[in-house]
């Protein structure tokens, strides 16, 4: 425990939930395996989705694409929330000061801005499209945009433990 860190977080760590998720054999190591399952799921949804936009996979329409590769990806999304809350919980006071996490949730902010201006700008214009037409110059740059900021975040994930 940290206690530098905000009372909410020390509290939060030591909940019973928080001590449950420690001092249990299973709860943290079960939580980081689903977080790294999640992670390569919605790495992959999203790296389908944003390399179509980019011009790849372009025999199949890009609404098709972007309606099956969505699915999987906020499910993966939604997988890397709960387990993420879970090892979170666990070292809260720790977690909430070291700065790679502190990157990695800005550069989750970022990714969740680019996928609304994906679903504003782009989404509109390219669902209806058929295979093998061209694609928007926004759709190429937003999708470049999301691989570098996903891969980013996965990235920041993995230093965590290591500042």
């Amino acid at each position: 425990m940290t206690d530098a860190a905000p009372a909410i977080f020390v509290a939060l760590e030591q909940s019973g939930l928080g001590a449950a998720i420690r001092q249990s054999t299973w709860a943290y190591m079960t939580a980081n395996v689903v977080h790294i399952l999640a992670l390569m799921a919605f790495a992959g949804a999203i790296a389908v989705m944003d390399l179509r936009m980019m011009g790849m996979f372009a025999a199949t329409s890009p609404g098709y694409v972007l309606r099956i590769a969505r699915r999987a990806a906020v499910v993966a999304f939604a997988g890397l929330v709960l387990s993420g809350l879970v090892l979170f919980t666990a070292e809260a006071s720790h977690v909430v000061l070291n700065r790679v996490f502190q990157v990695k949730l800005g550069l989750i902010a970022l990714g969740l801005a680019n996928i609304v201006a994906f679903e504003v700008w782009v989404t509109p214009a390219v669902q209806a499209l058929p295979p093998l037409t061209p694609l928007p110059d926004a759709a190429r740059g937003i999708a470049a945009a999301s691989l570098a900021i996903w891969f980013s975040v996965a990235a920041c994930g993995r230093l965590i433990a290591y500042f």
